[in-house]
């Protein structure tokens, strides 16, 4: 069976019966280097984390799948220097797919486009949400406000709850670091979201 992800080289590369199921192993990264169906195997343990983790950078469904499928086929190009082990395997991951998010947001010029759509749809996470659309729509606006590392940093520690070992260890810093960058994300974006709540009650 052939898994539709949005890239034709990915699509040729995992390829897959459909019986088979997620293998625990250890051992499943080294051998994933080699194994096709291990590599398979790891796409489908990771794909769905990856995937939301792009959403929420990018607050669009669509580009983030054609992102990452990206990510993906880095992994696929790159595995076979990878050395260590699931968990690593995990922060190594994500260190893709932060780095293919930044370079996408910087290279297609597109975040006014993003903003835009991201006013217009809510994704699974703010569905149920009680706030007012307009309010999501201005924290969204100020998320982008912020350079791309403390986007990163806020998403990875409030939409996908990882700890700041964890995130020290996808942006290759110290967890100290990282804490004292999240405080300063949080103090600015809480700066921009008040400015913006002043002004919109200002003009209303």
């Amino acid at each position: 069976m052939v898994m539709i992800v949005g890239t034709c080289k990915l699509r040729r590369v995992i390829s897959v019966d459909t019986g088979s199921k997620v293998n625990d192993d250890s051992q499943l990264v080294a051998r994933a280097c080699h194994d096709s169906t291990a590599f398979v195997q790891l796409y489908h343990s990771h794909y769905d984390a990856v995937f939301r983790y792009c959403v929420h950078r990018l607050f669009d469904r669509q580009m983030a799948e054609d992102v990452t499928s990206e990510v993906f086929l880095k992994v696929i190009e790159n595995i076979d220097g990878f050395k260590g082990n699931e968990k690593q395997f995990r922060c190594w991951l994500y260190r893709i797919a932060t780095n293919t998010v930044n370079n996408y947001l910087r290279k297609t010029a597109r975040r006014k486009r993003i903003l835009k759509v991201a006013c217009e749809q809510t994704n699974s996470r703010f569905a149920d949400c009680e706030e007012p659309a307009d309010k999501l729509a201005l924290l969204r606006e100020a998320v982008f406000t912020l350079k791309p590392r403390y986007q990163t940093i806020i998403t990875l520690r409030f939409f996908e709850n990882m700890k700041l070992t964890e995130i020290a260890e996808v942006l290759g810093s110290s967890p100290g670091t990282v804490r004292s960058q999240l405080t300063r994300a949080l103090v600015k974006l809480r700066k921009v979201l008040t400015a913006e709540f002043t002004e919109k009650s200002e003009v209303n």
